[in-house]
């Protein structure tokens, strides 16, 4: 922020889905000698920082770490006090002995220093402390470029090449897409081998060089399809080459939505001019069976440790690019398509389907864009589960069996309402009233900051009114992913719920985070995962976390208006 090297807090959240939440300061010292016990001087210097008195604050903190010098926290505090006092090279030593003693995050505090030095007119030092944060795995190039308070080292070669700012207007065609293709392989080496994978920084380095290589004989859509395989080569479900951005590529879409079901692939919801098609049945794309299209897709997708649900939640999105299907072979064009669909008649037809490229991405709008229609909105009432996806979070009383459903769409807050508020309400009601289940459905929730849900965790594990094998129920499913996912894994690991539905499309350990770096060249949008979630044991190998009572999705409930998920908890009987 101007006039501050601190590193700005939003940059410790996760910034799309898992969160990473900074840790409260503790008091952890004896109390000095003199007037002020220890509590007391801390509690000052939390108030002077709160109130934004800095210089102020900088003498309490100063303080502070002489009677504790052994807690990083108490160091970093120091060093944002002295930053926001203006005092940059001050604030330098407080962040070197954070980052000595580990924490709170050190590549932050390798930041902050560039930051400090870089305000303070002192070039060389904060492009070695830049390189240093780099190294030490700071996430975001782009939020680096962006910050003001490197601007007077923006023209420097270095930081340029640290930060990936090449210029690409005018490269020639192969070397701006190898330039990108570098500079996607950097980023996964500084960022993306710093935690577990299944594959080697060998086997990766080999992929790269077979794809640099084959550049010239490919389309820029096979080429893009390439950076796409490459990403899932590092088997996480974050890492990828996401499809958003001012790359073309991802542009232009088919206007509907896809969904596939135990019976196959169905049409959901669509652009009004296609509401024909609700609930019709997509048996072949140029002749091409449905789901043969949807297997070969499935290469393209990235997840966690091969998960094979999650490509059932991915895919049908990926089917409404024409440009990705027609890149990989799977189409004749990339302006449109034959459709052979079954009608809910069951009279069978071909429709010609165009690509639009004012179609908005649809991926996180539940159930699907205010102007489409969709085919729950025919059933009358919809079930509950279909009733109010776009809420991140409500719950309804079932008198009748004396049951809260409680349907949790996205681990974010409310404008209105924030999730530890609602949670609070959330458990007022049920002890205030004659509840004998909680059923929470997570199903369509893939995901925000898990920093959030830590108060229903919390809660569900104190409830013993609730908190009991027959009384708590969690609904899961392919889209149950990210920071759902590890909130999930918490309730199955730290209460006794009993889980319902279809596995969840992550894995209960995982490594995730978002940072995204724009590629130069193609303005492709990838990301490169650098954290490892372990929110279960450290033994747990599951692919996936898996229900106790499985219920697949089935077109056939769909079309009734059944929920099989919530019937199965309904009628599961308290005693067992």
């Amino acid at each position: 922020m101007p006039g501050s090297c601190a590193l700005p807090k939003f940059i410790m959240l996760c910034l799309a889905c898992a969160g990473v939440w900074a840790m409260p300061l503790k008091a952890t010292a004896q109390a000095p000698s003199g007037r002020s016990s220890f509590a007391e001087l801390l509690h000052e210097a939390e108030t002077k920082t709160a109130a934004k008195e800095w210089k102020e604050a900088a003498r309490l903190w100063a303080r502070v770490v002489q009677a504790n010098p052994v807690n990083p926290e108490f160091w970093n505090a120091l060093g944002d006090a002295h930053a926001q006092a203006a005092d940059y090279l001050a604030a330098v030593p407080a962040y070197e002995k954070a980052l000595a003693l580990g924490g709170p995050l050190p590549a932050d505090a390798a930041y902050n220093i560039a930051r400090c030095h870089a305000q303070a007119g002192k070039k060389e030092p904060a492009l070695q402390a830049l390189e240093r944060a780099l190294t030490l795995g700071f996430p975001s190039l782009g939020f680096a470029a962006r910050d003001e308070a490197f601007q007077s080292l923006r023209q420097e070669p270095r930081f340029k090449k640290m930060l990936g700012l090449t210029d690409a207007a005018n490269m020639p065609r192969v070397e701006g897409w190898r330039s990108d293709l570098a500079l996607l392989a950097r980023e996964a080496h500084r960022k993306g081998f710093n935690v577990h994978r299944s594959v080697t920084r060998e086997q990766f380095d080999a992929k790269v060089r077979k794809l640099h290589g084959a550049i010239p004989r490919l389309t820029d859509g096979q080429v893009i399809l390439g950076f796409m395989k490459l990403m899932v080569f590092l088997d996480d479900g974050h890492t990828a080459v996401l499809s958003f951005g001012e790359n073309p590529f991802f542009r232009s879409m088919l206007p509907m939505q896809f969904y596939w079901f135990d019976e196959g692939l169905f049409v959901i919801s669509a652009d009004p001019k296609h509401k024909d098609l609700l609930g019709a049945q997509v048996l072949e794309l140029d002749g091409r069976p449905a789901l043969e299209v949807l297997e070969a897709l499935t290469p393209y997708v990235n997840r966690d440790r091969g998960n094979p649900v999650w490509p059932k939640q991915r895919t049908p999105y990926l089917l409404r690019n024409l440009a990705l299907l027609q890149a990989a072979g799977l189409i004749k064009g990339s302006g449109q398509v034959t459709l052979t669909v079954r009608d809910l008649s069951g009279s069978t037809r071909s429709v010609v389907a165009t690509a639009d490229t004012t179609q908005p991405d649809i991926w996180n709008k539940l159930p699907n864009p205010p102007s489409w229609v969709n085919f729950a909105s025919t059933l009358g009432t919809p079930p509950l589960y279909l009733r109010s996806m776009n809420k991140r979070y409500w719950f309804e009383y079932l008198p009748e069996h004396k049951a809260v459903y409680f349907q949790f769409n996205s681990v974010l807050d409310d404008e209105k309402e924030p999730l530890a508020q609602f949670t609070e309400r959330l458990f007022q009601f049920i002890g205030q009233n004659d509840v004998g289940k909680l059923i929470i459905d997570m199903r369509w929730n893939n995901g925000g900051n898990t920093d959030l849900s830590q108060p229903l965790v919390r809660g569900l594990i104190g409830n013993p009114k609730i908190n009991q094998r027959g009384k708590l129920f969690v609904i899961i499913g392919r889209r149950t992913y990210s920071a759902a996912q590890n909130t999930a894994t918490y309730i199955e690991r730290y209460t006794n719920a009993i889980f319902a539905g279809e596995p969840t499309g992550s894995s209960p350990n995982f490594v995730g985070e978002e940072s995204m770096v724009v590629l130069p060249y193609s303005k492709l949008v990838a990301n490169v995962s650098h954290l490892f979630w372990q929110s279960s044991w450290p033994q747990d190998q599951r692919i996936w976390l898996p229900p106790h009572l499985y219920t697949p999705p089935t077109f056939a409930d769909f079309r009734a208006g059944r929920d099989a998920a919530l019937d199965a908890v309904l009628s599961y009987p308290p005693a067992f």
